[in-house]
C-alpha cells in the first residue's frame, strides 16, 4: 500500500527541484557575466546551452534582483540592433580588497566583472599598526556602500592560515591576525598575494583557457600557486604555494623562515647581492631592480642576474615535473629575470625537466595583469563566495 504522504510530498519535491534549477541557471548566467565582462545575453546563452527564452527570463530576474543590467552599445550604422551587454547593476554587490605588500597598501572596491570602482593607495612603516588605518578605510567604505559591501578580501605578502599572517619575512610579522579589517557582519577572507595573483592570471590573464596553470612570482623570495580548472590548490589552511621554501637552494644557507637551503635565497635580490659580494640588502626587491637595470652595461651584474634566472628555471622545472601544469605563468621580478637573462632561465628549466618532457615543455608566459594581479585575484576569491546559492539567498534577503 502506498504511503498516504506520497501525493503531497511529490509536488513539494518537484517544486524544490524547479527552484533549484532556476537558481542554478541564474548562478550560471551571473558567473558567466562576472568571468566575461561585457558579454551579451546571447553570448551567455550560447556558452551555457540556454534557449533565448530561458536566457531572457533569467536575465530579467537578475535585473530585478539588482545584480546585473543590460547596457545597449551605441548603434554603428549597420543592419540590426546591437546586442546589449550584461554589466553590473549600479546598486549591485561590491567587495573590498585590502592589498598589503612589503612597503605599500591599497584599498579598493570592486564590482562584478572585476572593475575597480574606487581605490586608495599609500605606503606603510612595516609594523602591524598599519592595520588600524586600513580598518578605518574599510569601515568608511562600509558606511558609504552599506549592504552592497558583501565581503572584505585581504591579500598579503606572507604565509597565511585562515585570517592570520603566520609568517611574513619581508614585513617582519609573525602570527598577526587580520580580524581588525572585518566590519561587523561582513565576512573576511585572507590570502597570499602570489597565490591570488596566480588565480587571476589563470582566469583572466596569461593562463586563461588552460585547465592547469602553475604561477610563480618573485618579490622577496618565490611564491605562487597551482590553479586547476580555475580553482587554486592552496592547501588545508590556505598556506599552500610557499614554493620558495622548497630546498632547491644551498643547504648551507639559513632562511629567515627557519629552514635551510630555501629556493628563496637563490633567486631574489639577496642572491644577486651575494653573487656580487655585497652585504645582504635591507630591501631585496629594490636591490634586485637595481642589479637587473645594470645588467645591460655591467658584466658582473649580468652574471648575477643570469645565476638567479638559472636558479629560477631549475626550480620551475622541478615543479613542472611534480605538478604537470599545461602552462607556467610568471609575475613580479620573475618576468624581469626571464626578459633579462632568457637563455639562463631556459637552460635551467630544460636541464631540470625529465627527459620525456623536453620535446614539448609547458610554455612559460609573462603576466598580462602585472602588479594588478593580487588585487584582481583577491576580488575574484571574494566573489567566489558570493556567487553561490547561499550568496544569492543572502543578497535577496536584504
Amino acid at each position: 500500500m502506498q504511503p498516504t504522504t506520497q501525493p503531497t510530498t511529490q509536488p513539494t519535491t518537484t517544486a524544490h527541484s524547479a527552484r533549484a534549477l532556476r537558481s542554478q541557471g541564474a548562478l550560471a548566467v551571473l558567473r558567466h557575466a562576472h568571468a566575461h565582462p561585457s558579454a551579451t545575453r546571447a553570448d551567455a546563452a550560447r556558452a551555457l546551452g540556454l534557449s533565448s527564452g530561458s536566457a531572457a527570463e533569467i536575465t530579467a530576474r537578475l535585473k530585478a534582483a539588482r545584480l546585473i543590467e543590460e547596457d545597449a552599445p551605441p548603434r554603428t550604422g549597420g543592419r540590426g540592433r546591437p546586442s546589449p551587454s550584461l554589466v553590473p547593476h549600479p546598486e549591485g554587490p561590491l567587495v573590498c580588497v585590502v592589498d598589503i605588500s612589503h612597503e605599500g597598501w591599497r584599498v579598493a572596491c570592486v564590482e562584478l566583472g572585476g572593475r575597480v570602482v574606487s581605490e586608495d593607495a599609500g605606503r606603510h612603516s612595516g609594523t602591524p599598526a598599519v592595520l588600524d588605518d586600513l580598518a578605518e578605510r574599510v569601515a568608511d567604505r562600509r558606511a558609504l556602500h552599506g549592504r552592497r559591501l558583501r565581503a572584505v578580501s585581504a591579500c598579503v605578502a606572507a604565509a597565511v592560515s585562515g585570517t592570520t599572517v603566520v609568517q611574513a619575512s619581508g614585513l617582519g610579522w609573525d602570527d598577526v591576525g587580520l580580524e581588525p579589517l572585518r566590519p561587523p557582519g561582513v565576512p573576511l577572507l585572507v590570502g597570499n598575494d602570489a597565490s591570488l595573483a596566480g588565480l587571476a592570471e589563470a582566469r583572466r590573464g596569461a593562463g586563461a583557457g588552460a585547465p592547469v596553470v602553475l604561477h610563480l612570482t618573485v618579490e622577496v623570495g618565490v611564491g605562487g600557486v597551482l590553479v586547476v580548472d580555475g580553482r587554486p590548490i592552496d592547501g588545508a589552511t590556505g598556506a599552500g604555494g610557499e614554493f620558495g621554501h622548497l630546498p632547491f637552494g644551498d643547504p648551507a644557507l639559513r632562511c629567515p623562515c627557519g629552514a635551510s637551503g630555501c629556493w628563496d635565497l637563490q633567486v631574489d635580490g639577496r642572491a644577486m647581492a651575494r653573487t656580487l659580494g655585497r652585504p645582504a640588502p635591507r630591501d631585496p626587491r629594490t636591490e634586485a631592480e637595481r642589479i637587473i637595470a645594470a645588467a645591460s652595461s655591467d658584466p658582473a651584474a649580468s652574471d648575477a642576474v643570469a645565476q638567479a634566472a638559472h636558479a629560477l628555471g631549475r626550480g620551475m622545472g622541478g615543479l613542472v615535473n611534480a605538478l604537470d601544469p599545461e602552462v607556467v605563468t610568471l609575475s613580479g621580478l620573475a618576468t624581469d629575470l626571464a626578459a633579462t637573462a632568457p637563455a639562463a632561465l631556459d637552460d635551467g628549466y630544460t636541464a631540470a625537466l625529465m627527459r620525456y618532457r623536453r620535446a614539448a615543455p609547458p610554455p612559460v608566459r609573462p603576466s598580462t595583469l602585472g602588479p594588478r594581479g593580487p588585487l584582481t585575484g583577491a576580488a575574484d576569491a571574494a566573489f567566489d563566495t558570493l556567487l553561490t546559492e547561499a550568496g544569492l539567498d543572502s543578497w535577496n534577503a536584504n
